[in-house]
């Protein structure tokens, strides 16, 4: 891949060395040094290949290009292209590891966070209010089978939205 020019991407050369602690608000291209922690929650993080990663990851995503060591969590996806040489855990929703990378260590494939459902609630003047149940937007009738009334062909209307 090659090094980002966008002003979206912070940049850390190849002769760069950092130490410690290092967490920012936009993606980020490491192609030097870097031992600690990177903290990037919602932003991406790419290891070049000169990159050298010695330190824990926690970012939406990430892509190893060069080493690292050390366990990523990656709230949506992470990547080892076939340059990657990776020791350390992965946790994340998407993994993806290109034949001829080196990785080592266990993969946990975490569940999308679930969302909150939908209630809504139907009101009809034919029906009492027990016939019908409304679950995440789906109407789901609680009749007895079809016994051709006209109840039955009554056209059930759209919940309103909440």
């Amino acid at each position: 891949m090659n090094t980002p020019r966008t002003p979206e991407f912070a940049h850390i050369g190849r002769s760069v060395v950092i130490k410690g602690e290092l967490s920012g608000s936009e993606d980020l291209y490491v192609d030097g040094r870097v031992e600690g922690t990177i903290e990037l929650q919602g932003n991406r993080l790419i290891i070049g290949p000169n990159g050298q990663v010695r330190a824990n990851v926690n970012a939406k995503g990430v892509v190893v290009e060069g080493k690292l060591d050390g366990n990523i969590r990656a709230s949506e996806r992470a990547e080892l292209k076939k340059s990657a040489i990776a020791v350390g855990d992965i946790f994340t929703q998407r993994v993806s590891i290109e034949d001829g990378a080196y990785f080592k260590g266990r993969v946990d494939i975490q569940r999308e966070t679930a969302k909150p459902e939908i209630k809504a609630e139907v009101k009809s003047a034919t029906a009492p209010p027990a016939s019908a149940a409304v679950s995440a937007g789906t109407v789901v009738s609680t009749g007895s089978g079809s016994s051709g009334s006209a109840a039955d062909k009554t056209p059930v209307t759209e919940p309103k939205k909440v």
